[in-house]
Protein backbone atom coordinates (compact mmCIF):
# COMPACT_ATOMS: atom_id res chain seq x y z
CA UNK A 1 0.00 0.00 0.00
CA UNK A 2 1.39 3.34 -0.91
CA UNK A 3 4.43 2.26 -2.78
CA UNK A 4 5.84 0.65 -0.15
CA UNK A 5 7.62 -3.00 -0.37
CA UNK A 6 7.92 -2.31 -4.25
CA UNK A 7 10.41 -4.38 -5.76
CA UNK A 8 11.88 -4.00 -9.54
CA UNK A 9 10.36 -6.52 -11.24
CA UNK A 10 12.82 -9.38 -11.92
CA UNK A 11 14.50 -9.75 -15.07
CA UNK A 12 15.21 -12.95 -17.01
CA UNK A 13 18.81 -13.16 -19.78
CA UNK A 14 19.02 -15.77 -21.64
CA UNK A 15 22.35 -18.41 -21.55
CA UNK A 16 23.93 -17.25 -24.98
CA UNK A 17 23.34 -13.41 -23.84
CA UNK A 18 24.71 -13.89 -20.49
CA UNK A 19 27.82 -16.02 -22.04
CA UNK A 20 28.74 -13.32 -24.26
CA UNK A 21 28.28 -10.99 -21.41
CA UNK A 22 30.75 -12.81 -19.28
CA UNK A 23 32.80 -13.09 -22.26
CA UNK A 24 33.00 -9.20 -22.82
CA UNK A 25 33.46 -8.99 -19.04
CA UNK A 26 29.81 -7.44 -18.58
CA UNK A 27 28.84 -9.65 -15.78
CA UNK A 28 29.09 -11.06 -12.68
CA UNK A 29 27.07 -14.57 -12.34
CA UNK A 30 26.13 -15.21 -8.20
CA UNK A 31 24.97 -18.98 -8.06
CA UNK A 32 22.94 -19.61 -5.20
CA UNK A 33 22.94 -23.66 -5.52
CA UNK A 34 24.12 -25.51 -2.69
CA UNK A 35 27.92 -25.82 -2.35
CA UNK A 36 27.48 -29.41 -3.47
CA UNK A 37 25.84 -28.42 -6.47
CA UNK A 38 28.19 -26.05 -7.54
CA UNK A 39 30.89 -28.38 -6.83
CA UNK A 40 29.34 -30.31 -9.92
CA UNK A 41 29.83 -27.81 -12.14
CA UNK A 42 28.94 -23.94 -12.62
CA UNK A 43 29.17 -21.27 -14.80
CA UNK A 44 32.92 -20.44 -15.42
CA UNK A 45 33.93 -17.65 -12.74
CA UNK A 46 30.60 -17.86 -11.06
CA UNK A 47 30.62 -16.78 -6.87
CA UNK A 48 29.03 -19.48 -4.85
CA UNK A 49 26.67 -17.58 -2.31
CA UNK A 50 23.96 -21.00 -1.15
CA UNK A 51 20.08 -19.78 -0.78
CA UNK A 52 20.23 -21.50 2.46
CA UNK A 53 22.54 -18.48 3.88
CA UNK A 54 21.93 -16.48 1.47
CA UNK A 55 23.37 -12.55 2.43
CA UNK A 56 22.64 -9.71 -0.12
CA UNK A 57 24.92 -7.85 1.24
CA UNK A 58 27.70 -10.57 0.50
CA UNK A 59 27.05 -9.86 -3.32
CA UNK A 60 29.75 -8.64 -5.26
CA UNK A 61 30.77 -4.89 -5.94
CA UNK A 62 29.68 -4.52 -9.48
CA UNK A 63 31.74 -2.06 -11.11
CA UNK A 64 29.24 -1.17 -13.96
CA UNK A 65 28.91 -4.84 -14.30
CA UNK A 66 25.43 -6.70 -14.50
CA UNK A 67 24.92 -9.22 -11.51
CA UNK A 68 23.11 -11.78 -12.50
CA UNK A 69 22.10 -15.06 -10.09
CA UNK A 70 21.66 -17.96 -11.24
CA UNK A 71 20.73 -22.02 -9.65
CA UNK A 72 19.75 -25.38 -11.49
CA UNK A 73 16.14 -24.03 -13.26
CA UNK A 74 15.91 -20.26 -11.85
CA UNK A 75 13.14 -21.08 -8.94
CA UNK A 76 16.13 -20.63 -6.49
CA UNK A 77 17.55 -17.67 -7.80
CA UNK A 78 14.28 -15.78 -7.84
CA UNK A 79 13.49 -16.15 -4.42
CA UNK A 80 17.46 -14.80 -4.22
CA UNK A 81 16.25 -11.80 -5.90
CA UNK A 82 13.32 -11.58 -3.86
CA UNK A 83 15.33 -11.41 -0.97
CA UNK A 84 18.03 -8.35 -2.69
CA UNK A 85 15.62 -5.96 -1.38
CA UNK A 86 17.17 -2.09 -1.98
CA UNK A 87 19.88 -4.67 -3.45
CA UNK A 88 20.32 -3.24 -7.44
CA UNK A 89 19.89 -6.45 -8.65
CA UNK A 90 17.31 -8.05 -10.35
CA UNK A 91 18.33 -10.30 -13.32
CA UNK A 92 18.87 -13.84 -13.25
CA UNK A 93 19.49 -16.61 -15.71
CA UNK A 94 16.58 -17.74 -17.55
CA UNK A 95 16.16 -21.59 -16.93
CA UNK A 96 19.52 -21.98 -14.82
CA UNK A 97 22.09 -24.36 -15.33
CA UNK A 98 19.69 -26.33 -17.31
CA UNK A 99 19.27 -24.01 -19.54
CA UNK A 100 22.91 -23.39 -19.89
CA UNK A 101 23.77 -27.30 -20.37
CA UNK A 102 21.34 -27.18 -22.58
CA UNK A 103 23.15 -24.48 -24.95
CA UNK A 104 25.91 -26.80 -24.54
CA UNK A 105 28.32 -23.65 -22.96
CA UNK A 106 31.07 -24.12 -21.05
CA UNK A 107 30.99 -25.93 -17.09
CA UNK A 108 33.85 -25.11 -14.36
CA UNK A 109 34.52 -27.77 -12.29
Amino acid sequence: MFGFGKRTPIKEISPGVLHDMIADKEAIVVDVREPGEFAGGHIPGAINLPLSRFDPAQLPAAKGKLVVLNCAGGIRSAKALQKCGDVPVDTHLAGGMGAWNRAGLPIER
